[in-house]
Parts: C-alpha cells; sequence; structure tokens
C-alpha cells in the first residue's frame, strides 16, 4: 500500500448514462438564458435508461423524459439567475417528479421576476455566497484540525433549508468545531447520524485498467491535453507516476497527476494505442455518449453504473460537500442518494447527457439504499487543463 491508497483495490468502471436532453416548454429559464437544444438532443431517451429511472425514482416514462429535459433547462438558467440576483441569490434546485424549478433569493422584491419566468421563488434568509463562506470556514478549520468522522462525517451547502448541514453521531462535539470556525450559528445546523463514509474500494470494474500491474481501478471519462490523449478516475487510485495497463493487460499510461486526500480525482496520459471517445458503457452494455458537462442542479436525477451493482438512478441531494473519510477530508464533493457498494469506485455520474462526475465514496448498499459522494469532473478538467472528449 502505497501512503494512503490502493491496498486491493479495484474500483467500478466509469461509466455514464446518456439521457436525451429533450427540450419541452416552460422551466423558468429568463428569456436571455434560454439555450438552443444541445448536440444530439432530439434523439430518443435509451429505454434501458427509462428503465432503470422508472424503477428507482418512481417514474413513469414520460415523467422521465421530461425530468431530464427541465433538468437541463434549470442547470442552462442557473448562471442567469445567479448573475441577476446578484448578492440575493441563495441558490436553484428541482423538485418534483418533473423537476420544477425553485429559486432562492434573499430579496422579496425579486420574488415577481421569478415566478414572471414560469419558476417557483423562495424568500429565504441567508445568500448562497453567506452559506458557502460558512462551509469555507468549515473547511478551514477541518484543514488545521482534522476533526474524527464521529464529530463530524460531512458538511455540506444545502439551498433547499437554506443552511449549512454539519452531520455528526456527536452533536456535542459537532457544536464545538462549529464554534472553532466562527462562523453563524443560525446560519449551521447539525444532523445526528452514524453514517461513516469510506473510499469503495475492492471491486472489479467494466471498463478496468491496472495500476502498476497489481491493484485495479475504472475509467471515467476520457479527456485531452492538447495532443496528448488519456481518462480522468479517482484520486486514490494512484499516485503520480504509477503505471497502467488496460482491461487487457496492455501496456496503457502513466499517472499524471492524484490529489487525494482533500479532493479525489486523478489523471491518466495513455499511449497511442489508446484512443479517447465520448462513449462509456451504459445500461446492459449499451454504448452511451456523453455531450458535455454541465453541472446539473440540487435535486435533479443522476445515474451511475459500476460492475458490482450495474445501473442505478437517484437525485442529487447537495453539492460542495465536504466529507470525513478514514484517509482525511474530502472537500467539494458533490452527495447522492444513489446506491453503490465497494467496486463500485470510479465509476462516472451523469444526469441526461451531460457527465457530472467519479464517484468517490459513500455508505450503505444497493439493498438497503445508500449514499454516495461524487468528485464533479470540471474541477479536474480546470486543475490539469483537460478537455472533456464528447459527441
Amino acid at each position: 500500500m502505497r501512503r494512503r491508497r490502493r491496498h486491493g483495490l479495484e474500483l467500478a468502471t466509469g461509466c455514464t448514462v446518456a439521457i436525451a436532453a429533450l427540450f419541452l416548454a416552460g422551466a423558468g429559464i429568463p428569456a436571455a438564458a434560454n439555450p438552443s437544444p444541445p448536440p444530439g438532443s432530439h434523439r430518443e431517451v435509451p429505454p434501458e435508461v427509462l428503465a432503470a429511472m422508472q424503477r428507482d425514482l418512481g417514474l413513469t416514462a414520460d415523467e422521465a423524459r421530461t425530468r431530464i429535459s427541465n433538468e437541463y433547462k434549470a442547470g442552462q438558467a442557473e448562471p442567469g439567475w445567479r448573475k441577476n440576483l446578484g448578492s440575493s441569490y441563495a441558490g436553484t434546485w428541482v423538485t418534483g417528479n418533473t423537476a420544477e424549478l425553485t429559486v432562492g433569493t434573499t430579496d422579496q422584491a425579486q420574488s415577481g421576476a421569478i415566478t414572471a419566468s414560469g419558476a417557483k421563488a423562495t424568500v429565504v434568509g441567508h445568500s448562497l455566497e453567506k452559506l458557502n463562506a460558512a462551509k469555507d470556514a468549515l473547511d478551514r478549520v477541518a484543514e488545521e484540525r482534522p476533526p474524527s468522522a464521529t464529530t463530524a462525517s460531512l458538511w455540506y451547502v444545502d439551498v433547499k433549508s437554506n443552511s449549512v448541514v454539519v452531520q455528526s453521531a456527536q452533536p456535542t462535539a459537532a457544536q464545538r468545531f462549529i464554534d472553532a470556525s466562527g462562523v453563524d450559528r443560525a446560519v449551521v445546523r447539525i444532523v445526528e447520524s452514524a453514517e461513516r463514509p469510506a473510499p469503495l474500494y475492492d471491486l472489479r470494474g467494466g471498463e478496468a485498467y491496472y495500476i502498476n500491474a497489481t491493484a485495479r481501478c475504472s475509467i471515467g471519462f476520457s479527456v485531452t491535453q492538447g495532443t496528448q490523449a488519456g481518462f480522468v478516475t479517482a484520486g486514490h487510485c494512484g499516485d503520480a507516476g504509477d503505471t497502467t495497463t488496460g482491461f487487457n493487460r496492455v501496456a496503457q499510461g502513466t499517472f499524471q497527476g492524484s490529489v487525494f486526500p482533500r479532493s479525489d480525482y486523478a489523471w491518466v496520459a495513455t499511449n497511442a494505442d489508446w484512443t479517447p471517445t465520448p462513449l462509456v458503457v451504459g445500461p446492459n452494455s449499451t454504448t452511451i455518449t456523453v455531450t458535455g458537462s454541465q453541472e446539473a442542479p440540487v435535486g435533479s436525477s443522476v445515474c451511475r453504473s459500476g460492475s458490482t451493482t450495474g445501473w442505478h438512478c437517484g437525485t442529487i441531494q447537495q453539492h460542495n460537500t465536504s466529507v470525513v473519510y478514514p484517509e482525511g477530508t474530502i472537500r467539494g464533493v458533490t452527495r447522492t442518494n444513489v446506491c453503490a457498494e465497494p467496486g463500485d469506485s470510479g465509476g462516472s455520474f451523469v444526469s441526461g447527457t451531460e457527465a457530472q462526475g467519479v464517484l468517490s465514496g459513500g455508505s450503505g448498499n444497493c439493498t438497503v439504499g445508500g449514499t454516495t459522494y461524487y468528485q464533479p469532473v470540471n474541477p479536474i478538467l480546470s486543475a490539469y487543463g483537460l478537455t472533456l472528449t464528447t459527441g
């Protein structure tokens, strides 16, 4: 085992769901932000994807299609609301089977403009800027004095409750952690929970690769850096300089960069024998095409594929979550209620046809349900100057 990584490590394949983003009327987008349909938006949604969403989210096929469309449009609208509302902006999220958009603001006077656009307006006490600042303060304390997983197993900005949530098995200890940050107590709430997140190891991946001819992980998304091809994956898979071979044990590439803990991402540069494609393995071995990496708002449906538990869907609970693993605190991951089990790690999360991130860790299982955390893909691309391979 090298430092805190790869002890008998086998992570699941980087596998994304591609659901066509079909545009329908409505969704409450400011007129200036109303986008043109993305490439491929008129393709039919793969029936296997619809079936998985119906199974896991309790939707009809029509509801699944409408939800996908509204989620995509809500994601397109979010930058416009953030800009137009300025310091009063308090986040956007979607709710219900068909993903109805809600926009939060601290300014009652903005409610009319929001509702006139077709979205629901919610007036709250704290701006998103204030919530993010409070979470940043908790992150700084955790970096200086790392909390135990029982003191605070994770914390996140929860736009739906307009608060920063600290999850803890010991609320009294969590309060001391919060006090040490100096944040306004009115902004933070403690949720008691025995959840103990951890990276998901020891599973076979569909699109597997091997690290130093021993441990096994899974490809996340194909990328390029200039003319150099490669892929992104979870950071706990390997260190910079580690070599990889493909699923067929043919020489493949080398880790160029890796971060874990604090974040959980890495990228591997591959040799000329390996060609990056926008394709990932979908449900029932279908081939799915990724069209972009637009971040989906809180409440959106998101699906994950893993070699252990197959294809599962759920919703995005919170962005900007800090979670305490045994190896240290991981910052900036997204929390979901998609189930996973050991070996699903490293698989891809996708909302519609948009890449969201790579599975980092979680708790629970796909028998009783669980919670998972993914490392958003856009910060990985930015950190290494990478371009996502899309179709």
